[in-house]
């Protein structure tokens, strides 16, 4: 899993509350089970009309958000069913940030075992920050994972809490597995251990 230390991008106003995972990786996207090439299916229902044309409304067909970083979305991001392949396509298309004021708890927790920050903010800052990705090609903000910071285009500053443990696994690149295998030493230790003390296991 890739380090994420400081993220520096356009961010995308995506002002909708409740944006479920269906929304953001539809179901006829589900059937592989590799982490790539979801990225052409992140929002595909809004993207993209019937005739499979851009729809030009939608904030990821601007010019100006095309190769956005970070997204800025309304409440209770990620509900809906459990997909890991939500985070899977944000990741793809390019977004290794959303901000929020809240998530869906198997959203949130999927995006750390794949390197995308879900940072939630209050409602008064997520206006501030809402008001910053509105600004198009000047749309850019730093995330700040060390300091927990967000840096807006004037100077402003939004701070947001994480857990220390993610904190550390997202700034290291660690995953549940990664995290396991910085043992691999004890654990290699306690198999040859039980190994001569069971050998009938």
């Amino acid at each position: 899993m890739d380090k994420f230390t400081t993220l520096t991008g356009v961010a995308a106003p995506l002002d909708i509350m409740n944006v479920d995972t269906d929304m953001i990786i539809p179901k006829q996207y589900l059937k592989t089970i590799a982490r790539t090439g979801l990225g052409k299916g992140l929002f595909s229902e809004m993207r993209f009309k019937e005739d499979g044309s851009e729809n030009p409304d939608f904030v990821l067909n601007k010019p100006a958000y095309r190769n956005a970083k970070i997204i800025v979305a309304g409440d209770n991001f990620g509900c809906g069913s459990s997909r890991e392949h939500a985070p899977w396509a944000l990741l793809d298309y390019g977004v290794r940030c959303v901000i929020s004021t809240s998530f869906a708890d198997i959203f949130y927790n999927n995006c750390f075992q794949n390197g995308v920050l879900p940072a939630k903010v209050s409602a008064e800052d997520l206006a501030k920050l809402m008001d910053d990705a509105s600004r198009g090609a000047n749309a850019t903000l730093t995330v700040d994972l060390e300091t927990q910071e967000i840096r807006g285009p004037d100077g402003g500053i939004v701070r947001f809490e994480i857990d220390g443990f993610r904190k550390h696994c997202l700034l290291n690149g660690l995953d549940d597995i990664g995290v396991t295998m910085q043992k691999g030493d004890k654990i290699g230790s306690f198999e040859q251990k039980t190994s001569a003390e069971r050998p009938w296991l």
